[in-house]
C-alpha cells in the first residue's frame, strides 16, 4: 500500500469514526459555500439586472442639437453609429409641436416619435386601449382627455398654423395701448408667438410668450422664465438681443437690450424677433393645416406626459411640412463610465449633436450598485467568517477526543508533520466536499433570489465550481490552524499518565 493509500484511509476513517462532529463541519462549510456561492453569482449578475430594472425608469441619455447645429434623421442615425454592440435598448426621437383643435378652442403640445421605441425608452407608460399602429393614430393624454372629454375610438381635429406677421412697422400698429401679436422661427425652425400692450408712452407694458413647442426645460423657458420676460417691461421697440456671457458691445445703449436665457439662446432671438415684428392681429395672416385623428388610447404616467398628444413622427412631419427634430431620448444598458465615454464621443462627433446623460438615472444606478455590492460582500465576508469559526470549534473538539490517541502515536515517533497533514488533510477534504455542494446549493439560492427579486433567472457561472472549492478548502485550512497547534502541542507522557 502507497503512503498516499494509506493517507487517505487514515482520513476517511477518522472522520467516520467521529461522523456526527464531521457533519457538522461539513454543514457549516457547505452553508458558507452556498453564501458565498450565491452572493457571488447575485454579485457578477447584479449591474444586469440592476441595468434591465432601471431602464424601466426611461432613458438614461438625452441627443440634443448644438447650438449652431440641427438634429436630424441623418443625424441621429449617425449618432446611433457611436454605439457597439447590444447596448440600445431603444431610441427614440421627438419633435414639439403645440397643435390646435378648432372645435374645441384649445390647443395642446404635440409630441411626434417612433411609437415602437418609445415602448422601449419609456416602458412605464401606461396605455388604457392600444397603441397607435397606423397612419393618423394618436394617443392622448389622461389630462387632456379628461378635459376635452375623448376616449378609446374618438376622433379628434387638429390643426397646425403658422403665422405671417406682415409689415409690422406701420405707426397704427404701433400707436400708444395697442395690442401686438408676432412670431419667429426658433429652435429647429419652430414657431415662438409673442403678444404684448403698450403703455400710453408707446413702451411694453406686459408680454406673453408660447415657447411651449420649443425644447421642454430649454428653450421653453422663455415663455416661463419670469427673469427674462420682466426685462421687456418699459422698453421700447426694436430691441437687441445680447447673448448669455458673450459680453457684446451694445454701444453704451443698454436701454432696449434684451439678455438671452442661458442655454436657450435661439429661442430668446425668437423671442426678440417676434417682437420687433409685431403687427396687430387684423393684420397678421393665418396658414393652416387641418388633419383628422383617431384615439386609440389614454396615457398614464403620472407625470407631465399626461398633457401631450403623441402621434407618429411620419404624421406630425406631413402636418408641419417640416423634418427637424428637438431631442433624442435612448435607453443605453451601460454603466456610468461607459455612459460617459459614449456621451462625449457623440459630442466630439461632426454631427452636429451634443449629448447629455440623465443623471438622476444615471448617478441612481451607479450609487445603488455599488450599494448593493458591497452589502453583498459585506454579508459573504461575515457568513466566511462564522464559516471558519464554526469549523475551528469543531476540530478543536475533535483534537479534544483524540488526546490520548495522539499521545500514543507520539509515543510510538509519529512526528509533528505526520499528525499537522492528517489534520489538515481532513479538513481539506471536508473543505472540498462542502464547496461541491456549496456551489450546487449556491446557484439555486442565486436562481431564488433572482427570480423573486428581479424577476428574471440567472445565468450559471461555470469557473464558480472550482472557485468555490479552492476557497471553501482554504477556508477549512485556515479554520484547522489552531486546532492543529494544540494537538501538534499535546505532550504524550502527561496524556499517558492521565492527566
Amino acid at each position: 500500500m502507497t503512503k498516499r493509500k494509506m493517507f487517505l484511509r487514515m482520513i476517511t476513517a477518522s472522520l467516520l469514526r467521529r461522523r456526527s462532529r464531521m457533519l457538522i463541519a461539513l454543514l457549516s462549510i457547505a452553508v458558507g459555500a452556498t453564501i458565498l456561492s450565491g452572493l457571488v453569482t447575485i454579485y457578477i449578475d447584479v449591474p444586469r439586472q440592476m441595468g434591465a430594472q432601471f431602464r424601466s425608469y426611461g432613458a438614461n441619455m438625452i441627443l440634443l442639437p448644438k447650438e449652431d447645429g440641427s438634429l436630424t434623421m441623418d443625424s441621429f442615425q449617425e449618432a446611433m453609429g457611436s454605439f457597439s454592440g447590444e447596448e440600445i435598448v431603444g431610441a427614440t426621437p421627438y419633435r414639439y409641436v403645440r397643435l390646435d383643435m378648432p372645435s374645441r378652442q384649445q390647443s395642446f403640445i404635440t409630441a411626434g416619435c417612433d411609437f415602437s421605441e418609445v415602448q422601449k425608452t419609456s416602458p412605464y407608460f401606461s396605455v388604457e386601449g392600444n397603441w397607435p399602429e397606423n397612419s393618423r393614430e394618436v394617443l392622448v393624454g389622461k389630462e387632456i382627455a379628461e378635459t376635452i372629454g375623448v376616449k378609446e375610438g374618438s376622433s379628434i381635429e387638429l390643426c397646425y398654423k403658422t403665422t405671417d406677421s406682415g409689415d409690422g412697422d406701420s405707426a397704427s400698429d404701433r400707436k400708444a395701448g395697442a395690442h401686438l401679436t408676432g412670431s419667429a422661427e426658433g429652435f429647429n425652425k419652430v414657431i415662438v408667438t409673442a403678444g404684448f400692450d403698450l403703455d400710453e408712452e408707446g413702451k411694453i407694458a406686459s408680454i406673453q410668450v408660447d415657447a411651449s413647442a420649443q425644447t421642454p426645460g430649454i428653450g421653453s423657458l422663455v415663455g416661463t422664465d419670469k427673469a427674462f420676460l420682466d426685462q421687456f417691461i418699459g422698453k421700447t421697440l426694436p430691441l437687441t438681443l445680447r447673448s448669455a456671457g458673450s459680453g457684446e458691445d451694445t454701444g453704451g445703449d443698454e436701454k432696449n437690450v434684451i439678455d438671452a436665457v442661458s442655454g436657450a439662446t435661439i429661442s430668446s432671438r425668437a423671442v426678440v424677433d417676434a417682437l420687433n415684428s409685431a403687427a396687430s392681429p387684423e393684420h397678421a395672416s393665418v396658414v393652416e393645416n387641418t388633419e383628422h385623428f383617431t384615439v386609440t388610447g389614454i396615457l398614464s404616467t403620472g407625470g407631465e406626459e399626461e398633457g401631450y398628444i403623441y402621434m407618429s413622427l411620419k404624421d406630425l412631419q406631413r402636418l408641419t411640412l417640416e423634418e427637424t427634430l428637438d431631442v433624442a431620448e435612448l435607453s443605453v444598458s451601460a454603466n456610468a463610465q461607459e455612459l460617459e465615454n459614449y456621451s462625449k464621443a457623440i459630442t466630439d462627433s461632426d454631427s452636429g449633436i451634443t449629448c447629455r446623460l440623465v443623471k438622476r438615472v444615471t448617478r441612481s444606478e451607479a450609487s445603488v450598485l455599488g450599494k448593493l455590492q458591497a452589502l453583498v460582500f459585506l454579508v459573504t465576508a461575515v457568513v466566511l467568517l462564522l464559516t471558519m469559526i464554526s469549523v475551528s470549534t469543531t476540530m478543536l473538539a475533535v483534537v479534544s477526543e483524540r488526546r490520548r490517541e495522539i499521545g500514543l502515536r507520539k509515543a510510538l515517533g509519529a512526528s509533528d508533520g505526520s499528525i499537522r497533514k492528517e489534520f489538515l488533510g481532513e479538513g481539506m477534504f471536508l473543505g472540498g466536499l462542502g464547496g461541491v455542494l456549496g456551489t450546487i446549493l449556491g446557484f439555486g439560492f442565486a436562481q431564488l433570489v433572482s427570480v423573486n427579486v428581479f424577476g428574471s433567472s440567472i445565468m450559471f457561472q461555470p469557473l464558480l465550481l472550482p472557485g468555490t472549492i479552492l476557497i471553501s478548502m482554504a477556508i477549512a485550512a485556515v479554520s484547522c490552524q489552531m486546532p492543529i497547534r494544540r494537538a501538534v502541542a499535546i505532550d504524550p507522557a502527561i496524556v499517558l499518565k492521565g492527566e
